[in-house]
């Protein structure tokens, strides 16, 4: 088969975005949806040293990962390219640009393509970008989709 494309999944309007134009521009290809978990997903702090882990919230989270393989899967049915496309998917623990590359690296992806961000705000700022972290790190070609 040609060329394995990776694209994270986090259920935000650019990543569906981003979806969509693999879709439309990979068919015939691998396209390999990776949705990553946040590694404190269920890490609860008193903000005193104490707290306690939730493991039912990272399943949750799993879970949560697992329904966008799905969709994707239902999304690529109805673009009419199962046929002629390899859809995978994938659930990753981990920080979120680190383990796409990692991803990239370890699968032999050929190209990622993502959204220009998932978070907004605050969160935006304080955490960085995502997308531009895994550009400049990425040992392949990446496509941002707004």
């Amino acid at each position: 088969m040609g060329t394995h494309v990776l694209v994270p999944l986090d259920g935000s309007s650019q990543a569906w975005a981003a979806f969509d134009h693999a879709v439309s521009n990979h068919d015939g290809e691998r396209i390999t949806t990776l949705h990553v978990v946040d590694p404190m997903a269920g890490v609860y702090s008193d903000y005193g040293g104490g707290g306690y882990y939730d493991p039912q919230i990272h399943d949750q989270a799993v879970e949560r990962g697992t329904e966008l393989g799905e969709e994707a899967r239902d999304r690529a049915d109805e673009a009419g390219i199962l046929e002629t496309t390899t859809i995978d998917t994938a659930v990753e623990t981990g920080p979120a640009a680190r383990t796409i590359v990692e991803y990239a690296d370890k699968n032999d992806v050929d190209h990622i393509v993502m959204g220009s961000h998932g978070r907004s705000g605050v969160t935006r700022v304080l955490l960085g970008s995502v997308a531009e972290t895994v550009t400049r790190r990425s040992p392949v070609p990446v496509t941002i989709v707004r």
